[in-house]
C-alpha cells in the first residue's frame, strides 16, 4: 500500500478543520436563536401576565360599576368578609349576581346601515312575541328556588337576567306593545319588576302550573280575539341563546312560513349526541319564497339512548327541539281544536272575557283547574307532523337551555385547568382544581383543593356539592328537602 501524498493530506486536514468550523458556526446560529426565542417567550410571559393583570381590574371596574360603588372605594381590612346579600325569602326576583338597579327593559332603536343611512330593521308586522316563563326552580337548586326560577338569575354575568335577555333578544323582532309573556301568578309580581315596559295587558297569570300546551293556547286564544292575523312566536324565558342575526334570521323565515297555515319550529343544529333533548327529523325543502331554509318536519322524536342519539347525529336529518314555534294564532286554535278539543273549548271560553277583569278571574277560578295538563308537542305537535302540517327551520345560531349546573359550567369563561366561577372570583381560592363550577353566594370564602369536576352552590340558607356528572339528579335532593320538612329552603 502506498504512502499518501503530502498534498492529500493536507487536503484532508483542511476538510475536516472546515467541517468542524461549520458545525461550530451551525451550533452558535442555534443557540442564538434559541436564546433569542427565550427572550420572546419571556417577554410574552410578562406581557401575558401584565393582560391578565388589566383583566382582573377592569372585571373589578365594571363590578364596581354594576354596583354603584365606583366612586367610593371602601378601605381594604384584613380579616373581613363581604355582607351576605339578603336572604332569598326576601328577595324573591334578585340573584346575588344580578345588579340592584338592573337596566331597565327600553326599546332599542334599531342599527343604522352605514352604506344607506336607513335603520335596519328585523321587525316582522303582524308577529307577537309570546314567553312562557314558567318553572319550579328545581334544576339550579340551590340558587333558583320556587319563588325564583332560573330565568330571574343572571347566568351571563351580565347584569341582565334570562328574562330580561330574552325581552332584549325579541325586541328587534315586533315592539313593546306585542310581547306577551305567560307566567304563574306567584311570578307575576317578579316579571313586572324585571320588565317595566311590559304592558300589563300583555301580562298572562296562570292561576296553578299547567303543561306547555296550557300556556302557549292561552296566549294563542288572547291574540286570535285581538287580531285575527296575528302570527304568535313562543320562546322560553329561560334560554340562552348566542348568533343575535342568525336567530333573527331563522324567526324571521319562520313568520313567512307560518302565513302558509303550517305550525313550524326552529331546529338546533346538534352540537353533541345530546340524550337529554328531543329531535327532529328533517323532510324535503318546502320552496317557500322568503324562507329558502324552510323543510317539512317528518317525525318529532323523544328523548333517545346515546346509542340513537349519534345515529341522529351523523345521519345529518335530525336537529334538537327547543320547544320554539312561529304559527299563526287562529291556525293553532284549529289545531287544538282537532287534536286536544277539551283544551281549545276551555281556552276560548276564558279569552272570550279576558279583557274583562272580574269575569276573567270569575273564568280561571272555574275553568283552568279543568283543563288537561299536556305538553304542546303531544298535543299537537306531533299529530300534525303525522298530516304534514309542521315545518322546521333549521337554525345555525347557538343555543342551550341551561338544564342543569354542568351546562351551565359549559358557558362560564375560564382559563384552562381551572373551576369556572359564577359570582365573585375573589370569594373562591382553588389550588389544582378543574372542570368544576363553583357558586360563591353566602358572603364566605370558598376554598378547593385538589378536587376535580365539582358543582359547588353556597347560599345564605343552603349548600349543594355534588359533581357534574350528577348534576341532572339535583332535583333529587330538592324533594328530599321537601319530605325532610325544609320548605324554607325551596
Amino acid at each position: 500500500m502506498s504512502a499518501q501524498s503530502p498534498l492529500k493530506q493536507s487536503d484532508a486536514s483542511g476538510s475536516e478543520q472546515n467541517e468542524q468550523l461549520g458545525v461550530h458556526q451551525m451550533f452558535a446560529q442555534i443557540m442564538s436563536v434559541v436564546q433569542k426565542s427565550s427572550s420572546e417567550i419571556a417577554e410574552l410571559r410578562q406581557e401575558s401576565n401584565e393582560l391578565r393583570q388589566a383583566n382582573k381590574e377592569l372585571q373589578q371596574h365594571l363590578k364596581n360599576v354594576m354596583n354603584g360603588s365606583l366612586a367610593v372605594k371602601a378601605p381594604h381590612r384584613q380579616n373581613s368578609s363581604p355582607s351576605a346579600p339578603p336572604s332569598p325569602s326576601l328577595a324573591y326576583t334578585v340573584s346575588p349576581f344580578l345588579a340592584p338597579n338592573p337596566t331597565p327593559s327600553f326599546y332599542v332603536p334599531p342599527p343604522i346601515d352605514i352604506r344607506t343611512g336607513k335603520a335596519i330593521s328585523h321587525e316582522v308586522p303582524g308577529f307577537w312575541a309570546v314567553v312562557p316563563a314558567g318553572g319550579a326552580g328545581t334544576r339550579l337548586w340551590p340558587l333558583s328556588r320556587k319563588g325564583y326560577p332560573k330565568f330571574f338569575l343572571d347566568l351571563t354575568q351580565s347584569g341582565r337576567s334570562l328574562i330580561q335577555g330574552t325581552w332584549d333578544r325579541l325586541l328587534p323582532l315586533s315592539t313593546p306593545d306585542r310581547l306577551m309573556v305567560v307566567t304563574g301568578v306567584d311570578h307575576s309580581q317578579g316579571v313586572k319588576d324585571q320588565l317595566p315596559d311590559l304592558l300589563a295587558g300583555n301580562l298572562l297569570s296562570e292561576p296553578s302550573p299547567k303543561e306547555s300546551a296550557a300556556a302557549i293556547g292561552l296566549a294563542a286564544a288572547v291574540l286570535a280575539r285581538r287580531d285575527p292575523e296575528a302570527i304568535l312566536g313562543s320562546f322560553a324565558a329561560d334560554h340562552m341563546i348566542s348568533g343575535n342575526e342568525a336567530f333573527l334570521s331563522a324567526v324571521t323565515e319562520a313568520a313567512v312560513t307560518a302565513k302558509k297555515n303550517l305550525l313550524v319550529t326552529i331546529g338546533i343544529a346538534p352540537s353533541h349526541p345530546a340524550t337529554g333533548f328531543g329531535y327532529i327529523r328533517l323532510g324535503d325543502r318546502l320552496g317557500i319564497e322568503g324562507a329558502p331554509n324552510a323543510c317539512r318536519v317528518l317525525q318529532f322524536k323523544e328523548k333517545p339512548d346515546s346509542r340513537t342519539a349519534s345515529a341522529y347525529l351523523s345521519s345529518g336529518n335530525y336537529r334538537w327541539n327547543a320547544g320554539m314555534f312561529v304559527v299563526r294564532a287562529k291556525f293553532l286554535m284549529e289545531l287544538f281544536h282537532q287534536n286536544c278539543p277539551e283544551l281549545a273549548e276551555g281556552l276560548e271560553k276564558i279569552a272570550e272575557v279576558w279583557e274583562d277583569e272580574n269575569a276573567r278571574e270569575q273564568a280561571l277560578a272555574d275553568i283552568w283547574p279543568t283543563l288537561p295538563k299536556i305538553a304542546i308537542d303531544h298535543a299537537v305537535a306531533e299529530p300534525a307532523a303525522g298530516e304534514g302540517k309542521v315545518a322546521v327551520i333549521p337554525a345555525t345560531f347557538g343555543w342551550d337551555d341551561v338544564g342543569d349546573f354542568s351546562s351551565l359550567a359549559d358557558i362560564l369563561p375560564t382559563e384552562i385547568g381551572h373551576a369556572r366561577v359564577l359570582g365573585d372570583q375573589a370569594m373562591v381560592i382553588t389550588d389544582q382544581v378543574a372542570g368544576g363550577i363553583i357558586v360563591p353566594g353566602s358572603g364566605r370564602l370558598v376554598a378547593c383543593l385538589g378536587v376535580d369536576d365539582l358543582v359547588i352552590v353556597d347560599t345564605p340558607d343552603a349548600l349543594l356539592v355534588t359533581t357534574r356528572a350528577r348534576a341532572q339528579e339535583v332535583k333529587k335532593i330538592v324533594g328530599k328537602c321537601k319530605d325532610g320538612g325544609w320548605k324554607q329552603v325551596l
